[in-house]
């Protein structure tokens, strides 16, 4: 089954410009989730990924994420990890687990994209 693209992230140095930045130039609406400064606009459609703001960070020394960050949603972790390191990909953060959304980790393809593969947990709805 093909990996859509659930989350898409936008990796900011100045969290707070970047918001108003994309909130006036588009008219997204960024709501606060999670920890300070990280944020979420839902999708208005369905299928549509949560797009989400953030400070930038570093996933391991030397790998900043750079422009947008996507996340695929994956029915298997172990399986996707597997996948990517035979396909000659390679793991640039540990698998962690975000409480109530799933298990991610971040992944560097054989060109040097950094991307997420996220398991996510079952709908409780």
């Amino acid at each position: 089954m093909p990996a859509p693209i659930r989350h898409l992230a936008i990796n900011a140095d100045d969290v707070q410009r970047a918001k108003a930045f994309y909130e006036t130039v588009f008219g997204w609406r960024f709501e606060p989730w999670g920890p300070p400064d990280y944020y979420q606009q839902q999708p208005d459609q369905p299928g549509a990924p949560i797009i989400a703001l953030h400070g930038r960070r570093e996933l391991e020394p030397g790998v900043r994420m750079l422009g947008l960050e996507a996340t695929l949603a994956v029915e298997d972790i172990a399986a996707a990890r597997a996948a990517i390191e035979a396909a000659g990909g390679r793991l640039v953060a540990p698998q962690y687990y975000i409480e109530g959304v799933g298990k991610l980790f971040y992944f560097a393809d054989p060109d040097g994209n950094v991307l997420g593969a996220m398991q996510y947990d079952p709908d409780p709805h």
